[in-house]
């Protein structure tokens, strides 16, 4: 009887530490695992009670088997107990990198085993036998399963939060467990590999050994431009793109010579795979907008042969139309016909696109621009603090144009946006023969200057502002007219 009273002790006082652990720690691991030891404590009070009243409820010939079996169950308790209780952090709700969950039941599920065949010896050998046969033929598939989500845990050839790609499925991986490894795709969707499947497949770690992840583009240009402008177009347009890393550096590699088109591989690195997609749109959209800039040509598909009247464009009417934008804006609205007609014919359209710099601060500049369409914004390096918005109608980049100075301020495209550039020249060329007009212009400018000026200086302290006598006196200077 003091034998019996001795185990009963033990079994409600391991039962009791066990439930304490649960209440206490906030590691959700521990608390999910540690119920199995409530649940063999428990059987084996209930087995103990069993055996105490044997006579009533028990044959003899069940005994010795009933015996191992709580004892059996206790010595797993303890043993669950132990090894989830000396692995886990039990202060906090983190898995050990070196202990995840599928090799911690395999660690318990090894030792118990051991204490079975070892300690038991043949009261269970017989039957522990037959129904490992029995069980290891049913569940083929699962122990398979099982034992290649044990091998993925221990070589680790990824973790939970890589993204990665087993045969056609890719994804973040979310779970392994012993039957699947869990993948949630860029659509938001679970996928959920076999793990014999994952363990039999090349697997693509897109996460490890680096995090930035280089992808590609290709794009097509027309063999009439060479491949050095193509090449620096393409970098320019990269450059742009704020989602691409600026190291490890894009690269333009000349992939093929096609049927209708020399076809450039643009390579360039990113520190978030999951937003790959998104990076190469806004990487192809830079392209288009810096070629169709630079009058570089994507050419059509050639497929089929068919003619086709293709106007001409009609110069006079483009002319008109720079001079009808030139006429809405105010810094030229003093300006006479021909004034502003020489000025339109000395100009070029430019097309960027939404987040495209159009200029950017402490560059050197000798042109100024006239949004035809769109907008732009106007901000602060390197906050990129907004301090204008510039509708069409509205100019911008005056200060560089007249006095040579570099750039105060970067222009962004807020979307789709067309701007006239005018260069140096033209003004040089007005101001010899008119040069009230270009004084004109540059008293306007000034004006802007001192604007920006105000608006910088809400952000830190700045110098005094230059006189606008001695700004004037620069930029007669500098496009050489008295």
């Amino acid at each position: 009887m003091p034998h019996h009273i001795g185990h009963l002790i033990t079994s409600v006082a391991a039962l009791a530490a066990t439930l304490a652990t649960i209440s206490v720690t906030p590691n959700a691991l521990v608390k999910r695992k540690l119920r199995l030891s409530v649940f063999l404590f428990s059987a084996y009070l209930v087995l103990h009670l069993v055996l105490l009243v044997r006579p009533l409820l028990v044959p003899v010939n069940l005994d010795n088997d009933l015996r191992s079996l709580e004892q059996l169950a206790l010595a797993a308790g303890f043993i669950n107990l132990l090894v989830v209780g000396v692995i886990n952090p039990l202060r906090t709700d983190r898995v050990p990198d070196a202990f995840p969950a599928i090799l911690q039941d395999a660690v318990v599920i090894g030792i118990v085993a051991l204490v079975a065949t070892f300690v038991f010896g043949d009261r269970l050998l017989t039957t522990s036998a037959v129904g490992a046969a029995i069980v290891g033929f049913a569940l083929q598939d699962t122990l398979g399963n099982a034992f290649a989500g044990l091998a993925i845990q221990s070589e680790k050839p990824f973790r939970v939060g890589a993204w990665i790609k087993v045969n056609d499925f890719e994804g973040r991986v979310s779970e392994v467990t012993w039957r699947a490894t869990k993948l949630r795709t860029k659509s938001g969707n679970f996928v959920i590999v076999p793990n014999n499947i994952v363990a039999k497949e090349a697997i693509i770690n897109y996460s490890e050994p680096l995090v930035p992840t280089r992808i590609e583009v290709e794009v097509g240009a027309s063999y009439l431009s060479t491949p050095g402008d193509v090449k620096r177009a393409i970098l320019e347009a990269v450059g742009n793109v704020a989602r691409v890393l600026k190291s490890p550096p894009p690269d333009a590699l000349l992939h093929a010579f096609d049927a209708s088109a020399i076809t450039y591989r643009v390579r360039f690195w990113i520190d978030t795979y999951e937003l790959d997609d998104v990076a190469r749109d806004e990487v192809r959209t830079a392209i288009y907008y810096t070629f169709s800039r630079q009058g570089i040509e994507i050419p059509w598909p050639i497929q089929v042969g068919y003619q086709r009247e293709w106007p001409e464009p009609d110069d006079a009417v483009k002319q008109r139309r720079r001079e009808a934008i030139l006429a809405r804006v105010d810094l030229f609205a003093r300006l006479s016909e021909a004034q502003r007609q020489a000025i339109a014919s000395s100009t070029a359209m430019r097309t960027y696109g939404r987040g495209e710099p159009i200029v950017r601060q402490g560059d050197a500049g000798d042109s100024m621009f006239v949004v035809a369409s769109g907008q732009v914004e106007v901000v602060i390096e390197p906050e990129r603090h907004r301090v204008a918005g510039i509708d069409a109608g509205g100019y911008f980049g005056e200060m560089s144009l007249l006095s040579g100075a570099p750039r105060t301020a970067t222009v962004l495209a807020v979307g789709d946006t067309i701007v006239l550039e005018l260069g140096a020249d033209v003004f040089r060329r007005l101001g010899a023969v008119d040069p009230t007009a270009v004084e004109h212009v540059a008293v306007a400018a000034v004006a802007r200057r001192l604007e920006l000026d105000k608006a910088r200086s809400t952000l830190k302290p700045a110098a005094a502002p230059e006189p606008a006598e001695t700004v004037l006196g620069r930029m007669r200077r500098f496009l050489g007219i008295g």
